[in-house]
Parts: structure tokens; C-alpha cells; sequence
């Protein structure tokens, strides 16, 4: 789960204000990428594929022919001055792209086509990317097909490549921490280095590697952004001048003032990005520019400067690391549920779907579940009062929010009169004048929304503790009996898709046994038995079963002799079948054969001579079976 954390905090860092349908695309965008991460993320890759591989390349390709298709059809029937529509398609056929993908990974196996990138799973990164990039695919189908229509709409022609690789730019940083992080901690196991190995095997050593790497890459990750978003320094000039003199009368340090050209520089936003004064950068659009007055200009930068100096960018980070904890919290449980109802194994049974992609697939639906309610109710609570706390910094830096109620109405007016259009990420425009206007009456009412948003920051804080001592808690005992009822539907799936490979039948009968459940081990090891006679690990399991087996009508220890004999007779060195010889030779009542027999274990099996010498003790002393736990670890 720790990989999820890092999706994309960078698009949260603190927007003044996007345009909706622009606002809508980048938010949207954002929950897009980290649903197609958790689709490709939950569940191992599969031990074969459920279609054959020309079938399989027969659906994917008609699959993405039909959706460039409808994309092309759409963006065909929108007119070229509609930037709402244009918007609508995009965000509709990117929720599509999402369902196409996750057919690609639970029902084309796209994680057994790809997992030679792993490297024989040395890098799972690379299968990673793999993945990312199948959906980037369907991304660049829908921007083929949008590219004539954003050339009208926006007034600025692109070639196709470059039209392809200024949206990858738009929205790698997005994808580019998860990545990173994932690379990392692959590194972190294959360096022939003790500490990177003791780091990547113990829990809390890939934890503490996560977040120092973490914190370290919100830092320095916005001189990369700048350049992705083909930013540049706002040029000298009354503007600049302006800006600068009124960053330095707030002291606000930064590293440069620069233009952003979101959408060709039409929408009108303005942000600050980074933790670290070094790669610390205001970000402001040319349209904000035009639009806003210079004294404006000072209540939007007025308004950058609160989420700083509120820390809004650091608490971004506690709130995505937060998610991580809640996921982990009720997902598990809702996992342990799936695993042990018997719904979900009627559900395989009846439609012989494999066990694995089930899990995957129903594994993964209770993270989109988390995802939508914490995102839109959680993280967007605590979005809405940051920009309440930042529209109120104009308070403090000019004394008067007027120039910032300004900005917000020519901004609305300017965007198509949204005054009261509702936002889950801002409060809409008009709820935010209507705070500022009270607050001018009332300066109370700013103190008081900030105990609001503390108190409700220490209630988050409490409340993630909690869920993290809860997982630390839970018990293993939940994830044995779910662990082992899930081997059992898998192995009996496998045993209805291969009746002729006894392996499927002997593993069923190894969990029945580790089970308790005698009886059922015993019909599974006799399946096995029957398709190959001459396996001498079946005729031992058979053989202790029949001497240790609790329930009286299994117990058969003339069978047992036979059968560990032959198992003996087909593998002599092995040191556990001989002691099941032994065991059979002491329930028929032969002590020195069984004692002969251990002696010789110990001969051909010396790491293993006190276990052979505890047995002899127990037979002398007709104790036995007096450890046959450690008789099953052993064996």
C-alpha cells in the first residue's frame, strides 16, 4: 500500500482557482491514474491465461479500434467553439479508457503477456510501467482523435506527436512519483548491498526508506514539473517587478515567478508548487494576467502565500499518506470477508472463473469504494477550508478583501457566469465571496474557521493512529483461514481444468491434512494416488493419515505398512518417509523394526538425528504420537 501513497500530490499543490471544466479534467485526471494504479497493483499475475493468445490479440485490437472510433465519432459531432463539450468528451471517454483497461487486466491476463518485463520479477517496476503505459495508450487514441477540435477551440495547431507529447507531459507527474518509488524499492532488493537487503526485507525498513524518499521528492520534483508543463520565468516587466516587490514585503521566498501555459495560457489560475525555497514556484496563467488588476494581482498572490505559510502543502502530503492507512484499515477486513463467504466461491464454482482474477477483481473494488468516499468527502473537506484559510490571508496582507473578491467575480463572469456552481474541491465562487464579505464585518469568523480546520486536522491525526494501531493488531488467525480458504478454491478450480494432473489433487489433500480434516485429505490423496500409483510423496501422506488421523474409521494400519513401504522402497533416502515407515511398523506393533528403521533416517538424514531420537523414545516408551506438530513442520 505504501506505493499507492505517492500517486500524484503534486497537482494538489495549492491552485488559486481553474477554470471548472479545466479543474474537472486535472482533479478528474487524478483519480483516473490512481484507479488504473490500484486495478493493475491488487492481485499477482495469473499462472496462465484464461483466453488464448490469438483470441486475446483478436479483442484487444477490435477493442481499441472501436473506442478510437467512438472517440473520433464524438469529438466529430462537437462544435469547434464548444469548450464544454470538448471537456465532457474528454472526461467521459477517459472514464471508458478506465473499464477498457481494467477488461485488459482481469479478463485479458495482460499481466501474464507482460510479465517478462519483470525480469523474471526482479524488477516488478518494469511490470509496472508496463501497465501504466497500456493506459497512456488508450489516453493517446482519445488525443488522436480531440487534437483538430482543441486546435479550433484553443486557436493553436499541433502536429500529432507534439499534440501526444504535451498531454503525456500534462499528466506524467501524476504517475512519475509512483514510479519512481517503485523502481526504488526494486533496487533496494537486487543491490548486492547488507543494508539494502536488510531495508527491503524487514517491514519498517521499507517504510522509513518510503518516506525519507518521499519527503525528498515532494521537494525537488517541482524544477521537473516546471519543465514538463514547458513553464517559463515571467518576463522582466512592470508585472514581475509588481510581483516581486509585494513576495518581499510578505517575506515570502521563492525561486522563480513563472508562466503557465495550462491549456495555451486560456485558463485562468495562478499556483504555488514546492516544500523547499530552492524549487519553490508561483505559477500564474497569461489569460490571470490580462484579466486581473495589479492591486488583484496582490490578493492572488496574497492568497499563494496563506497555503504557505499554513503549511497546506505539507498537510497535502499527511492527508495522501492517510489514505494509505484508511485503505489498509477497511480494505483488509473487507478482503478476510470475500475470502470466507461462500457466496464468492459459489460465484467461481458456477461460472469457473479462475480464483486469482476473481480476487483481483473483487480485491480491488473495495479500493475504488475507499478511494471515491476519501477523496471526495475526506480530502476534499480539508481542500474546501485550505482555500478558506487562504482566501483569509488577505486579511493579514492588505488589510482588505475586496481586490480578492474582484478577482473571484471577474473570474466567474469571465468563465461563463459560475457564481454558484458548486465544487468538491473549492467551495464555489460565490460561497467564497460571501465568506469574505462576513469576515470583513467579522474578523472573529478567521480565528474561528481556523480551530475548525486544526481541530478537524487533530481529529485526522487521532483517527490515523488508531487505524494504524488497529492494522498492527489484527489477528493472523483472520489471514490463515482466509489464506487457506482461497488455496482450496484455487486448487480444486485447477483440479476441474486439469482432472488428469494429480498434483492438483495431492496439494488439495496437503491443506486438508494441515487442516485437521482427515477424512477430506484422504479422499484427495486417494484421487491422486489413482492417477499416478508410483508417487511415493502420496503413499507416505496417505500412510500417516492412516495411523494419526483422529477419526477411528480412517485409522487403517495394515494399509499404512503397505503403502509407507512402497513409498520407502520408491525413495530410500529420504529421511521423513522412513520415519512414516517407522511410525507404520509401531502401529502394527513391530518396536524393533521401527527403531531399526529410525536408526537409519539418522544415518541417511544426520542434520535432522534428535528428531529420529525423540521418535525412538516415544516408541520405547510407547508415547507416541506425542509431537506431531513438529512432525508436520519437519516434513
Amino acid at each position: 500500500m505504501a506505493q499507492l501513497q505517492a500517486e500524484s500530490f503534486l497537482l494538489t499543490n495549492n491552485l488559486f482557482y481553474l477554470e471548472p471544466l479545466a479543474a474537472a479534467l486535472i482533479y478528474n485526471n487524478l483519480l483516473y491514474f490512481i484507479t488504473v494504479i490500484i486495478i493493475f497493483s491488487t492481485g499477482s499475475v495469473p499462472g496462465e491465461a484464461q483466453i488464448p493468445f490469438a483470441a486475446a490479440c483478436a479483442i484487444f485490437i477490435l477493442k481499441g479500434a472501436a473506442y478510437y472510433y467512438l472517440v473520433h465519432h464524438a469529438h466529430a459531432r462537437v462544435r469547434a467553439t464548444n469548450e464544454k463539450q470538448y471537456f465532457a468528451i474528454e472526461q467521459k471517454y477517459s472514464i471508458l479508457a478506465v473499464f477498457i483497461f481494467a477488461i485488459d487486466v482481469y479478463v485479458l491476463d495482460i499481466k501474464y503477456y507482460f510479465s517478462f518485463l519483470s525480469l523474471n520479477g526482479n524488477l516488478p517496476a518494469l511490470l509496472s510501467l508496463g501497465g501504466i503505459s497500456l493506459f497512456f495508450f488508450y489516453l493517446v487514441l482519445l488525443w488522436l482523435a480531440a487534437r483538430k477540435n482543441y486546435g479550433e477551440i484553443f486557436s493553436r495547431r499541433y502536429s500529432a506527436k507534439e499534440f501526444v507529447i504535451n498531454n503525456i507531459k500534462l499528466n506524467l507527474p501524476i504517475v512519475l512519483p509512483w514510479l519512481i518509488i517503485n523502481f526504488l524499492a526494486d533496487f533496494l532488493k537486487i543491490l548486492p548491498l547488507p543494508l539494502s537487503r536488510m531495508l527491503a526485507s524487514s517491514a519498517w525498513g521499507e517504510t522509513i526508506v518510503f518516506l525519507l524518499f518521499f519527503l525528498l521528492l515532494a521537494v525537488i520534483f517541482p524544477a521537473l514539473i516546471k519543465n514538463l508543463w514547458n513553464c517559463q520565468p515571467l518576463p522582466a516587466g512592470p508585472a514581475r517587478t509588481h510581483m516581486e516587490e509585494f513576495c518581499r514585503q510578505q517575506n515570502f521566498k521563492y525561486s522563480d515567478i513563472m508562466l503557465w501555459p495550462l491549456y495555451e495560457g486560456k485558463m485562468l489560475t495562478a499556483g504555488v508548487m514546492g516544500l523547499s525555497k530552492k524549487y519553490r514556484y508561483v505559477l500564474i496563467t497569461p489569460a490571470l494576467l490580462e484579466a486581473l488588476s495589479p492591486y488583484e494581482i496582490e490578493a492572488v498572490l496574497a492568497h499563494e502565500i496563506g497555503h504557505i505559510k499554513k503549511y497546506h502543502l505539507q498537510l497535502y502530503l499527511l492527508l495522501f499518506l492517510g489514505f494509505g492507512l484508511v485503505a489498509g484499515l477497511v480494505a483488509s477486513p473487507m478482503l478476510y470477508l470475500l475470502l470466507n463467504s461462500n457466496v464468492f466461491y459459489r460465484i467461481i464454482n458456477f461460472t469457473g472463473i479462475d480464483p486469482e482474477a476473481a480476487l483481483a477483481f473483487w480485491g480491488a473494488a473495495p479500493m475504488f469504494i475507499i478511494m471515491l468516499v476519501y477523496f471526495r468527502y475526506v480530502f476534499g473537506f480539508f481542500m474546501r477550508n485550505f482555500e478558506r484559510q487562504a482566501d483569509v490571508a488577505v486579511f493579514k496582507a492588505l488589510d482588505d478583501s475586496t481586490p480578492l473578491i474582484n478577482s473571484l467575480e471577474k473570474i466567474s463572469w469571465l468563465s461563463g457566469n459560475i457564481r454558484d456552481k458548486p465544487s468538491w474541491h473549492h467551495f464555489g465562487i460565490g460561497q467564497r465571496v460571501d465568506f469574505l464579505e462576513k469576515c470583513s464585518k467579522d474578523r472573529s469568523l478567521i480565528s474561528r474557521h481556523d480551530r475548525k480546520v486544526y481541530g478537524s486536522l487533530i481529529f485526522f491525526v487521532v483517527l490515523m493512529v488508531f487505524s494504524a494501531v488497529l492494522i498492527w493488531k489484527m489477528p493472523m488467525e483472520l489471514h490463515e483461514e482466509a489464506n487457506t480458504k482461497f488455496a482450496e478454491s484455487v486448487l480444486l478450480q485447477r483440479a476441474k481444468r486439469e482432472p488428469d494432473k494429480a498434483v492438483w489433487q495431492r496439494l488439495l489433500g496437503d491443506l486438508k491434512q494441515e487442516a485437521g480434516q482427515d477424512a477430506e485429505a484422504l479422499a484427495a490423496y486417494e484421487k491422486s494416488l489413482a492417477l499416478e500409483p508410483s508417487n511415493p510423496e502420496t503413499l507416505n501422506n496417505i500412510a500417516w493419515i492412516l495411523i494419526t488421523a483422529d477419526d477411528p474409521e480412517v485409522l487403517s494400519s495394515d494399509r499404512a505398512l503397505d503403502l509407507a513401504r512402497q513409498a520407502a522402497a520408491l525413495r530410500p533416502t529420504a529421511g521423513y518417509i522412513l520415519d512414516t515407515l517407522a511410525a507404520a511398523f509401531w502401529a502394527n506393533n513391530m518396536i524393533d523394526e521401527a527403531l531399526d528403521t529410525e536408526r537409519t533416517a539418522m544415518k541417511i538424514d544426520p542434520g535432522n538425528r534428535p528428531f529420529y531420537r525423540r521418535q525412538m523414545d516415544f516408541y520405547l516408551n510407547n508415547t507416541w504420537p506425542a509431537d506431531l506438530n513438529s512432525w508436520i513442520k519437519q516434513k
